[in-house]
């Protein structure tokens, strides 16, 4: 790998040198975990305040096409801030028409040939890259906190993550094994088996830049198809990185390309003719709009949407477990997580609990994410700040206790520009307060008081999303009586964030889905393939065929 080599607009753009297809085989997992190691390292100065730099001086994120960084030509970019101390660190292009196209042909030439690869050697591509992502973890979280602003931590649970099912995808080709049954009729035999859809596309969020491209292109491109990637505009350069390291793992040019962009690529994504399907996670609006537009255009979609995840604590819960994790689970990652706990119900006694977690939650460490010792980092942009203080205001005015005020913390020197909201902790909060309605996507834990465990239930299963939940206890029959009952497709016992491994699937459900197959895991895997279904007569070289209108197998 090469040093991604950002360049200010005004440069000209790189020259393009043909490059040989890679061989599958040729380099060992240390010489290429060795070469992405060395690129990583090259990042180490991105997202450093720019000073006084001219602003044609900032950096420009490139596209990848072909396995090569390619400068867009557009005069239209989407700044980068590094969310700590509200500098510009990057910028990334809106990418031309002609350019998207580009990248969209380039995807369906590869497919021609890469669906013909054999299974177990584009495995063995994922277990180049695996190695080479695990070794660079350290590198990578820096650059990924730099330009999101999550803790170090967080960054390398972010990359973590993103890495198990990059080790799933190893297995793809046995998810991909059919079924045969012989003797359907005199001679006849029928076997199903899965094929690549073709050229497919991802459209990421802002809050996991790692873990999500990670769900996604891995097992598509293992599956057989080529993958047109589209990472979050206000956080590109962790998914450009990762996909030029996928590609000096041993990728073949044009297997997986990146480009940028905000309305106008999502809607090529969901136009473009080589596209048989669409991966998104983020916001209900911008699913919607997917899922529908690319269903207009006869493709598949899977959208991962929002969410309101509540846990439920019962009295003979561990009150010392309940606290810790339900103060992670809420402020970690600054809230902007959609499995992230941001209501908790108190059944009974349980409420005795409440100000135990504001006095936890107070003691976080609030500041930017690159200093050691950092709990809380900011969230990812100004105005994203506004609407989660302006939501915070909402609670104070419709009547909610504020036990913990998390706005306007005190941040370390340099970050006064950041955009930081500490760790907020509510009492009193009932449905119809838009704290309670809405999806905060900050550090903010909702406390609502239940009398009856059946109240709580009966308050989880109101909510119109169905992402995740969780229960508290010691109880093995309460523990069942809520699995039973409740409806959250993702749901925790003594576990606060129950997102499943990736030999399972992230099955979310109600408003937190649209599409019927979820992400990764075997659900993941159907998703970017199709059966096909053949079904053969070999008879006896003497047999004839006599003339029937019935049809095969109808005597």
């Amino acid at each position: 790998l090469k040093p991604l080599n950002l360049q200010p607009p005004r440069a000209q753009q790189q020259r393009r040198r043909p490059r040989p297809a890679p061989s599958h085989m040729a380099s060992s997992t240390a010489a290429a975990a060795a070469a992405a190691r060395r690129t990583v390292s090259a990042v180490a100065s991105w997202g450093r305040p720019l000073g006084r730099r001219a602003f044609s001086d900032v950096p420009v994120v490139p596209m990848l096409l072909e396995g090569q960084k390619v400068q867009s030509k557009t005069k239209t970019f989407f700044d980068i801030h590094n969310p700590a101390t509200g500098e510009l660190i990057a910028r990334t292009p809106q990418c031309t028409p002609e350019e998207l196209k580009q990248a969209a042909d380039s995807c369906a030439e590869a497919f021609k040939s890469w669906r013909t690869v054999p299974p177990s050697t584009r495995a063995r591509v994922m277990h180049k890259y695996e190695g080479a992502i695990r070794d660079n973890t350290e590198e990578l979280a820096q650059l990924l906190t730099r330009e999101q602003g999550k803790t170090i931590a967080d960054s390398k649970g972010d990359i973590f993550r993103g890495l198990e099912v990059v080790e799933m995808s190893t297995g793809v080709p046995a998810m991909m094994q059919g079924e045969t049954l012989a003797g359907v009729a005199t001679a006849v035999d029928v076997h199903s088996y899965r094929v690549p859809l073709g050229v497919v596309g991802g459209i990421c969020p802002f809050n996991f830049p790692a873990m999500i491209p990670l769900w996604m292109y891995p097992p598509a491109v293992t599956a057989g198809n080529t993958f047109l990637l589209k990472p979050s505009e206000r956080v590109p350069l962790t998914g450009v990185r990762l996909a030029e390291m996928a590609h000096d793992c041993g990728l073949p040019p044009g297997v997986l390309n990146v480009v940028h962009g905000a309305h106008d690529t999502v809607n090529f994504l969901c136009d473009n003719e080589h596209l048989r399907a669409v991966s998104f996670v983020g916001g209900n609006a911008a699913g919607a709009h997917i899922y529908e537009r690319a269903g207009k255009n006869g493709k598949r979609a899977q959208c991962n949407l929002g969410a309101k995840n509540h846990a439920v604590i019962l009295s003979d819960a561990d009150p010392t477990s309940v606290v810790n994790q339900l103060v992670g689970a809420s402020c970690g990652a600054a809230g902007q997580r959609c499995m992230a706990i941001s209501v908790a119900v108190f059944v009974g006694k349980a409420r005795e609990l409440i100000p135990q977690i504001a006095e936890a939650a107070a003691k976080l460490k609030v500041g930017p994410g690159a200093d050691a010792g950092m709990d809380v980092g900011p969230v990812i942009s100004k105005a994203a700040l506004e609407r989660v203080t302006g939501l915070i205001q909402s609670g104070v005015d419709e009547g909610a206790e504020l036990l913990l005020d998390g706005r306007a913390p005190s941040v370390p020197k340099g970050c006064e520009a950041g955009y930081f909201v500490g760790p907020t902790i509510f009492g009193k909060v009932k449905p119809g307060m838009q704290i309670y309605d809405q999806e905060i996507f900050g550090p903010v834990l909702c406390c609502v008081e239940a009398d009856s465990f059946d109240e709580a239930i009966k308050l989880v299963n109101a909510n119109p999303y169905g992402n995740g939940t969780a229960i508290f206890t010691r109880s093995g029959g309460a523990a069942r009586k809520f699995v039973d009952q409740i409806e959250a497709g993702q749901v925790g016992v003594n576990v606060p964030i129950p997102v499943p491994l990736p030999m399972f699937s992230f099955t979310g459900n109600k408003r937190s889905i649209l599409g019927d197959l979820n992400f990764y895991g075997k659900a993941g895997v159907h998703f970017y393939t199709q059966w096909k279904t053949v079904t053969s007569a070999w008879r006896a070289d003497d047999y004839v065929e006599k003339l029937s209108t019935a049809g095969v197998g109808a005597s």
